[in-house]
């Protein structure tokens, strides 16, 4: 990912913002009525506006000076979403049995951390590349295994690392539990801010993007 500070969005403004997933479908209507319906995007892409969060002059402050020094669009930088920044269901602790990461051949030493959305119809398996710091659990068939002495996990691209004589056995299922935020940029090189109209409580919108690594 070119362009990117690995720093995280003031999170009292981030936790009070709106935002969600996008997917870009096609859907072609058939003369019989019937539609033929394609996906565009593997991967789905988040919008957020930060605006929703900024509620104080000194958030707003905080908000612009963060978009300074981000150059407008230039540089990525992290973002945690409220409603989904964990490998474990609302509410529940993180363990390192969450998330199935893949399955072990013997020689492979790399596992790139993913979450996966459903279970019957269609799952979806989303690419986590900026897991926080310090949170990430690792199991093997199980059982949790060492961070540092057993695996390396880099939180700049979401891969775990064994090292050597701790490598998954053929057919061991390697298991991760995370938190993680989302790689996003400002959607806009220009802030315009009413101090009128948000002294009076007008909200500033401040539109952001996640972007790909």
């Amino acid at each position: 990912m070119t362009a990117f500070h690995e720093i995280l969005f003031p999170l009292d403004i981030a936790l009070r913002s709106a935002g969600g997933p996008e997917r870009r479908t096609d859907i072609v209507t058939l003369g019989s009525g019937r539609e033929e319906r394609n996906t565009r995007w593997v991967h789905s892409r988040r919008r957020y506006d930060a605006g929703y969060g900024v509620k104080t002059f000194e958030a707003l402050s905080q908000a612009v000076a963060f978009f300074e020094e981000r150059r407008g669009r230039l540089y990525g930088f992290r973002w945690r979403d409220r409603l989904d920044h964990a490998s474990a269901a609302p509410g529940a602790a993180v363990t390192a049995l969450d998330q199935t990461i893949g399955t072990g051949d013997g020689t492979m030493a790399a596992f790139a951390l993913s979450k996966t959305y459903g279970a019957v119809h269609a799952p979806y398996l989303r690419p986590i590349v900026k897991p926080v710091a310090g949170s990430v659990r690792v199991a093997v068939d199980g059982v949790e295994v060492a961070a540092l002495t057993d695996v390396t996990i880099d939180p700049t691209t979401g891969v775990v690392t064994f090292l050597p004589g701790h490598i998954p056995p053929s057919g061991a299922v390697v298991t991760a539990g995370f938190l993680f935020d989302v790689p996003v940029r400002f959607d806009t090189d220009y802030l315009e801010v009413d101090m009128a109209a948000f002294a009076a409580g007008a909200i500033p919108k401040i539109p952001l993007l996640e972007i790909r690594p």
